[in-house]
C-alpha cells in the first residue's frame, strides 16, 4: 500500500521550496533528490514568493531564525496558500526560547498547513502555546511509548482537528494523525538521533510525498515516515568496522535513493488506531 506513495513521487519529482536552517540545507537537498524530488531553497523576501509559484509544495523549518528568513517564511507561504500547494511546518525547538515559540505559533495562525511535524515536546508546545524543551530533543518526560500510545494517539488525533491538519510525531514510536486515524509507526533506529538534519530531511520528504499525492495526504505522510525510519533500518545494517555517524548520514540518504515501492511494503512496520 504505502509502496504506491513513493511510486508517485518518483514519477511526478514534485519540485519543492524549502526555507529550512542552513545546519542541515544541503542534507535537505540531498534528501528529496534522494527520493525522486527536487529541491530549491530561498529564503530572501524578494525573491520567495517568485520561487514559491513555480514550486509545487513549500517547506517551513525555524531550525535557525534570523527576522529576514521569518519575512520570507510568511510571504512564501502566503504565495503558496493563494496557489494551493501543500505545506509543512517543522516547528524545530518551539519551546526552546520565546522567540521561536511565538514565531511556530504566529505562523501557524495566519498560514493553514497541510503537515505540522515535530517531537512530542514541540507538538505540545503548539497545543499549549508555550513551554520547554531540551534544545531540538524531546524532553524524557516527553516520549511515545506503548504505555501511554493510547493517549498520544488520543493527543495526536486532537490536535490535527484543532489544527485542522495531519501531525506527524516523531520520536521511538512515530505517529501520523489526521481527526479520524493514526498511523503508529515502529520503523527507524535509535542511532538516527546521532546524524544532525533527520529530522529536516524528513519533513522536506514529507512534502514531496504529499505533493505527489494530494488526494491521500494522511497515508502518503505516513509512508514518508515509513521510509526515513526504513532507510535508517538498512544503512545501519551497513555500516562497518570504524565507520562513524558521517558515514551513516550518507547511507542513509542512499537506501532512500535505492528504495522501491516493493521494499517499503516489505519493511514498513505500522497500525492504523
Amino acid at each position: 500500500m504505502l509502496g504506491e506513495y513513493l511510486e508517485n513521487v518518483h514519477q511526478n519529482s514534485p519540485l519543492i521550496h524549502c526555507i529550512t536552517n542552513y545546519v542541515t540545507v544541503n542534507d535537505v537537498a540531498n534528501m528529496l533528490l534522494a527520493s525522486g524530488a527536487s529541491p530549491i531553497m530561498s529564503s530572501e523576501p524578494r525573491d520567495v514568493e517568485e520561487i514559491t509559484s513555480i514550486c509545487s509544495g513549500l517547506y517551513i523549518n525555524i531550525g535557525t531564525l534570523t527576522k529576514r528568513g521569518v519575512r520570507g517564511m510568511n510571504i512564501a507561504g502566503g504565495a503558496a496558500e493563494r496557489l494551493g500547494h501543500p505545506m509543512v511546518l517543522d516547528p524545530v525547538g518551539a519551546g526552546a526560547s520565546t522567540y521561536r515559540t511565538k514565531t511556530a505559533m504566529d505562523l501557524m495562525e495566519s498560514l493553514h498547513f497541510h503537515v505540522i511535524k515535530g517531537n512530542i515536546s514541540e507538538i505540545k508546545t503548539l497545543a499549549d502555546g508555550s513551554g520547554s524543551t531540551r534544545g531540538v530533543d524531546a524532553s524524557a518526560a516527553d516520549v511515545v511509548t506503548e504505555d501511554n500510545l493510547d493517549v498520544m494517539v488520543q493527543f495526536a488525533k486532537d490536535f490535527a482537528k484543532a489544527r485542522e491538519c495531519i501531525v506527524v510525531i516523531t520520536g521511538k514510536i512515530d505517529l501520523a494523525a489526521d481527526a479520524e486515524r493514526c498511523f503508529v509507526i515502529r520503523n527507524g533506529k535509535k542511532e538516527m538521533g546521532k546524524v544532525t538534519g533527520t529530522g529536516c530531511q524528513l519533513g522536506a520528504l514529507i512534502n514531496a510525498y504529499i505533493c505527489a499525492n494530494p488526494r491521500e495526504m494522511l497515508g502518503a505522510a505516513a509512508a514518508a515516515v515509513c521510509a526515513m525510519g526504513v532507510a535508517g533500518e538498512i544503512a545501519w545494517s551497513r555500516m562497518e568496522d570504524g565507520d562513524g555517524n558521517a558515514t551513516y548520514r550518507n547511507r542513509i540518504i542512499d537506501a532512500v535513493y535505492n528504495m522501491t515501492g516493493a521494499m517499503l511494503n516489505k519493511c514498513a512496520r505500522y497500525e492504523i488506531r
